[in-house]
């Protein structure tokens, strides 16, 4: 198996910052990430991404912006 394998099978991985990515399955997920609930093949992978990350900003960038319209 290897990245640019039509068959291989990846996972949705998600960060702390709420960004996402794919990660091949046969492969430990690093550091930092987490599933996000989705594995299959890799348009299918980035499809989900495609359609669940509609906001790119990081989740500590959303929050910042968040606190200074509460003030």
């Amino acid at each position: 198996m290897s990245f640019d394998d039509p068959d291989t099978h990846f996972e949705v991985v998600v960060n702390h910052e709420q960004q996402y990515a794919i990660w091949p399955s046969y492969k430990d997920i690093p550091g930092g990430w987490q599933k996000a609930g989705k594995c299959g093949l890799k348009d299918e992978c980035l499809a989900y991404i495609k359609e669940t990350w509609t906001d790119m900003r990081p989740k500590s960038l959303k929050d910042a912006m968040a606190s200074n319209t509460n003030e």
